[in-house]
């Protein structure tokens, strides 16, 4: 097999014409066959460049032909395999990035020390001090011994490490290195600005040292930046591999790591299924932490509310449907809806007459909205490629209602989702805290709704009541009627909806309340609030169910309201892809202070 030739060069130069010698260097290695990287900016080249040697050569020769080339040096080794999978050719602001900006050799170079005359001082014992400007990753697969790294994972961060630096380094001998020199370039006028006054550079880095000193005061390999990773001190490719997930060079031993997964991950990025999801919740909360920010529904929007007409009104006119739909909102309204033309299909106005189909999406309309402040510290409890289970924070509707359409717990969760559509699997009241669970695909939630609706699922919540109850365990089988009354209340009824409630008393105190653990067997609306008030004990903070409730008042509180002291403690239920029965809990809030088992 012919070898390879690769060479690594840079050169400091003024440059102008920038454009024009893409074009021409582009061309020149597109007709040889070369691969690689190659820089170009005001300040200079920096290639590294890969092929069989006599088109390298013929290129390093029309390259030199270019006057601020010639006396371009390079630094070459060979392999059976081009390390570059394509070309690129840039102009780029800088041939390497450096903060501050604007330093280079023409702003003062560092003397520059022969490969030899480093060896030399070693060899002898004279007292220099060895600063490695690369990066942590590339310090990792080997060093200079006793050398210092700077403590960097990119070198435009070189200037906020220099401050790091012993002070009595200012005045001692200080040789710098990097792997072909030209950071060096950079790093140098920065530490003499600095005021360290025996600034060096090891001339054409550790390659060049290896090359004519082998590996004489110098463990482990050189990181390089191509395929073929890392070179020995004969500038042959080593076994090393680079970790496609962090990139980060792995030595053979690294690679036996059961955490190594060529492509997925390495013992440096490996996470347990534990910590991935961590970390997902995290940047999930900071997203919904800037959405809420302000919160999007505080300004002025307009606000298009769907309805999608049901085959029971099939061929009903528009108002027809909307004063099926919306029983609560006065026919006098709706005509002042339709004057206004804001009952909408399709973009454009349809009167009250208009006939509707069965599948027909209707839009009312509502400019200018501004909802309600509600509270969106929304806590992400789990979270898996099937659910996402949350603690809900009060006041939170769930969905889209009344005066709140952006201002809901699946509007926000949504929005940081995306482009996944979340599918609440059961609700919670506005004002009740706690745990919520929510299918991540519609495949998943067909498994999880259902088991809600047959009551297969075991949800413990906790309250605090008025009074104190007679029994420490006791239950309530109260049926509790099908229609709603005012705000949407339920009344206890016979010949209602079956229902039944289980309590135990955690705690009775001596302010004259206590604190219960509630456990619906059923699910009816209301249903635990009501209970507990058809029993005398009426939970705290309930505007509809609770003590001298005003009939004025707004069913969701306000922000600042005293709570609802009801919150979804835990479920239970069958996960679909787990195969099994998962637990999940909703922190306590604040007001709960009794102790739990």
């Amino acid at each position: 097999m012919n070898p390879i030739k690769n060479i690594a060069a840079y050169r400091f130069v003024s440059l102008d014409r920038l454009v024009e010698r893409r074009k021409q260097i582009r061309t020149w290695c597109k007709e040889l066959g070369l691969s690689g990287t190659i820089l170009l900016s005001t300040e200079g080249i920096n290639l590294f460049v890969a092929g069989s040697e006599a088109a390298v050569d013929r290129f390093l020769e029309l390259l030199r032909s270019d006057e601020p080339f010639r006396e371009l040096e390079v630094k070459a080794s060979y392999s059976d395999l081009v390390p570059f999978r394509r070309l690129l050719v840039k102009i780029k602001p800088e041939i390497i990035a450096f903060e501050p900006s604007g330093l280079g050799p023409r702003a003062g170079a560092a003397p520059k020390l022969p490969a030899r005359q480093l060896k030399a001082w070693l060899d002898e014992g004279r007292p220099v001090r060895l600063l490695d400007v690369r990066n942590d990753y590339e310090v990792k697969l080997g060093t200079f011994r006793d050398a210092v790294p700077i403590g960097v994972s990119h070198f435009r961060d070189f200037a906020s490490q220099v401050v790091r630096l012993p002070q009595d380094w200012k005045e001692e001998p200080v040789v710098m290195f990097c792997t072909g020199g030209i950071r060096c370039e950079k790093a140098g006028p920065y530490l003499e600005q600095q005021g360290f006054r025996q600034v060096y550079q090891l001339d054409g880095g550790i390659l060049k040292y290896f090359e004519e000193c082998g590996d004489a005061h110098y463990d482990g390999d050189c990181f390089v930046f191509d395929q073929r990773v890392a070179l020995d001190s004969q500038l042959r490719e080593t076994d090393t591999a680079l970790c496609f997930a962090c990139q980060m060079p792995l030595t053979v031993e690294e690679q036996a790591s059961p955490q190594y997964v060529p492509g997925t991950s390495c013992p440096y990025c490996y996470r347990t299924p534990d910590e991935t999801m961590q970390e997902s919740i995290a940047g999930r909360e900071r997203a919904l932490r800037a959405l809420a920010d302000p919160l999007p529904g505080s300004q002025p929007y307009e606000n298009r509310r769907p309805v999608v007409v049901p085959q029971r009104l099939d061929g009903v006119t528009a108002r027809q449907l909307l004063t099926a739909l919306f029983t609560h909102v006065e026919a006098p309204v709706w005509d002042e809806v339709f004057a206004a033309g804001r009952v909408q299909r399709r973009g454009e106005s349809i009167g009250p007459h208009a006939v509707v189909l069965a599948g027909d999406r209707i839009e009312n309309v509502v400019p200018g909205t501004v909802e309600p402040a509600v509270n969106p510290a929304i806590e992400i409890v789990h979270e898996d490629e099937a659910l996402v289970v949350v603690n809900k924070p009060a006041p939170l509707p769930m969905h889209p209602c009344g005066r709140f359409n952006r201002h809901t717990l699946i509007y926000l969760l949504n929005e940081v989702y995306r482009p996944q559509v979340l599918r609440v699997a059961h609700r919670l009241d506005a004002n009740t805290t706690g745990v919520v669970v929510l299918s991540r695909t519609r495949h998943v939630a067909g498994q999880v709704q259902p088991q809600f609706e047959r009551c297969e699922v075991e949800k413990r919540y906790l309250v605090q009541v008025a009074g104190h109850p007679e029994q420490d365990a006791f239950d309530c089988g109260a049926s509790i009627g099908a229609i709603a009354a005012r705000l949407g209340a339920r009344e206890v009824k016979e010949g209602g909806l079956t229902s039944l409630t289980r309590f135990r008393v955690l705690e009775r105190r001596d302010d004259g309340t206590s604190y219960l653990e509630a456990r619906p067997i059923t699910g009816r609306t209301n249903q635990i609030r009501l209970h507990l008030a058809h029993l005398g004990l009426p939970v705290l903070g309930d505007p509809i169910y609770g003590e001298g409730v005003d009939p004025t008042a707004m069913p969701t509180l306000a922000v600042g309201d005293p709570p609802l002291r009801l919150h979804a403690w835990r479920v239970t239920f069958w996960h679909p892809l787990e195969r099994r029965h998962v637990t999940f809990h909703a922190r306590p809030p604040a007001w709960f202070e009794a102790k739990l088992a």
